[in-house]
């Protein structure tokens, strides 16, 4: 008997979620060992050369039009604030209650999605996004 066949989102969904909770746990113990910011600077000097590297031994495309490459720079911008912010809470606060709120940055995707990009608002989706902040309630207290 084979392993059962996963899908690729659900694959690489796992592995972001094993790899980030990791990070986070990481993140706090460097905080508390060195200033947040340096360790902050450190985490991305390693991830921008993996990530890199991960572009040469694959077959992505190296062409970046005008519009892309200035999106991606300004995701960049969001995510270093983001990183900056997670490493200096953690070095600050509880790790329980920084990592589960910076994990509610899909409440903010889902809610630009929905008021700005015109995705449809359903009962299901208002939902999930009630749930998801009494979960955050919930864990942070």
């Amino acid at each position: 008997m084979g392993f059962p066949e996963i899908d690729s989102a659900v694959f690489f969904g796992l592995i972001t979620m094993v790899t980030w909770g990791i990070w986070v746990v990481l993140g706090n113990a460097a905080s508390e060992s060195i200033d947040p910011r340096t360790a902050a600077a450190i985490s991305y000097l390693v991830a921008g050369p993996l990530a890199l590297g991960y572009i040469l031994v694959t077959d992505a495309s190296l062409v970046i039009t005008a519009r892309g490459g200035l999106l991606a720079g300004v995701a960049g911008l969001f995510t270093g604030i983001g990183l900056i912010s997670m490493y200096v809470g953690l070095s600050s606060g509880s790790t329980t209650v920084v990592s589960t709120l910076g994990a509610m940055y899909f409440v903010v995707a889902a809610l630009i999605g929905m008021v700005i990009l015109g995705d449809e608002v359903t009962i299901t989706r208002f939902a999930g996004i009630a749930f998801a902040i009494i979960g955050v309630i919930l864990v942070s207290q």
